[in-house]
């Protein structure tokens, strides 16, 4: 085929398309209608994981997955705005690690309100000005968001899905790397990459902020100046990216969690979040989480925290495989509250790779 002809052939393509993401919208639209009439959230993460896994399984290529997934993800993401005006809240500033977490899960088309504190994020979505929050909650070098765990004492929100972003950390400035003399940096991201600073900018000064997002707005407003961030807070603040992946540990990535007000149904690949106290008596603990190994169940993580209420009290927060409706699941929790002062759903929702 010649040039002309390739493009002839992609304009009747396109029409088609147009036609087809048009047809796909107008279905989508009349199930969210019969979801806010038996009173059902729009957003459905065990749906939103059968489609990327059916499209998937359907591509031949070129494109690969990951980018079939993208484009899925914006299609979704125009659906639902189109439905009803979504706010996601997240804990911010804008083009931080969070920001950018809440933009790969939600997609471009929904309306984004950045947060100052973690508790924020929980206090909109509570209220219903937010319809979901995002907030960390574990990273892989720097071990679990405390504050995050802690907001669960008192909240009722549940975890409906999660995120996995892998953080690539950036040096970012408007000078050349052997002039800078000074860098902005998060306390987080400094402890990602010290390892590569202190061999590479051995004798720069370190001035900590509040966020990469102030970090990068410092460094563009100062000569000489660099910042550590994600490649969003470079692109907001107009700063060039002078070395990728600097961090020490390649494998680092964070966990984000979607908060919500319902949990979504079992999709066969789940994981379930608990909260519980355990009575102050040896081997407690011990006899509450046997119901795990009673049940054949992977508990794949269990963290403690001071409940802040009474002197040497602890909070237990405890993930397992499975959904809280799987029958081994429900046992399991069933025969904790015999060992528990109490137990709290934290909420079950789709495991992410």
């Amino acid at each position: 085929m010649s040039l002309s002809e390739h493009r002839q052939a992609i304009d009747q393509l396109d029409a088609q398309i147009v036609r087809l993401l048009n047809e796909r919208t107008r279905h989508v639209l009349s199930i969210g209608e019969i979801k806010l009439a038996a009173g059902e959230e729009i957003y459905a993460p065990h749906r939103e994981r059968a489609v990327f896994d059916r499209v998937c399984a359907q591509n031949s290529g070129p494109i690969t997955d990951d980018q079939l997934r993208a484009i899925y993800r914006e299609i979704m993401s125009s659906a639902l705005a189109l439905e009803k005006t979504m706010v996601i809240a997240y804990f911010g500033p804008e083009a931080t690690f969070t920001h950018q977490a809440a933009i790969e899960k939600f997609g471009a088309s929904l309306n984004y309100a950045a947060q100052k504190t973690i508790g924020d994020v929980f206090t909109e979505v509570s209220k219903r000005t937010a319809d979901y929050g995002v907030v960390p909650v574990e990273n892989s070098t720097e071990g679990v968001v405390t504050h995050t765990l802690d907001m669960f004492v008192d909240s009722d929100l549940k975890i409906v899905s999660q995120i996995v972003l892998s953080i690539q950390q950036c040096l970012m400035s408007n000078s050349p790397l052997a002039r800078i003399r000074k860098l902005y940096v998060h306390p987080q991201s400094l402890a990602q990459c010290r390892g590569w600073l202190a061999k590479n900018l051995p004798r720069v000064e370190i001035v900590e902020t509040s966020s990469n997002a102030r970090s990068a707005e410092l460094a563009a407003k100062e000569k000489f100046a660099a910042a550590l961030g994600g490649v969003l807070a470079a692109e907001k603040y107009g700063l060039k990216i002078l070395r990728r992946d600097i961090q020490d540990n390649s494998v680092n990535v964070t966990r984000f969690i979607v908060l919500g007000r319902q949990c979504s149904p079992p999709t066969g690949a789940d994981r379930t979040s608990l909260m519980l106290s355990v009575a102050d008596k040896a081997g407690a603990l011990y006899e509450a989480i046997a119901a795990f190994r009673k049940f054949k169940i992977n508990m794949t993580k269990i963290e403690s925290r001071p409940s802040k209420r009474k002197a040497w009290e602890y909070f237990f927060f405890v993930d397992c495989a499975g959904h809280y409706q799987d029958a081994k699941v429900t046992k399991a929790i069933e025969q904790l509250g015999q060992h528990c002062n109490f137990v709290k759903i934290l909420g079950s929702y789709p495991v992410v790779d």
